[in-house]
C-alpha cells in the first residue's frame, strides 16, 4: 500500500529516520510498488510490498548512513 505522508509509514521506518530520509523513504516505497505491482516484473516470489520496502531501504542508504556509535541515521559526508 502507497505511503500518502510520512505519518502513515511503519513505526520502524518513523522512529529510526530523520524527516528527510522518510521523505526519501516514502517516495521510493511508492514508485517501487507502483513499478513492481505486476509479479513477473519480481524476483524470488516476493510481494510488491517486500519489494518496495527494499527499494526504499536501499534509495535511503545512498544518501544517510547509521553512525556507529550513536545508532543514528545520518547524511553522508
Amino acid at each position: 500500500m502507497p505511503y500518502k505522508n510520512n505519518s502513515d509509514l511503519p513505526e520502524s521506518v518513523k522512529n529510526v529516520l530523520p524527516d528527510h530520509a522518510q521523505d526519501i523513504y516514502r517516495e521510493a516505497f511508492n514508485h517501487a510498488y507502483e513499478e513492481y505491482e505486476d509479479p513477473g516484473k519480481r524476483r524470488d516470489g516476493s510481494s510488491d510490498e517486500e519489494v518496495s520496502h527494499k527499494v526504499a531501504w536501499s534509495a535511503v542508504k545512498n544518501k544517510y548512513e547509521k553512525n556507529a556509535e550513536s545508532g543514528k541515521w545520518q547524511l553522508k559526508r
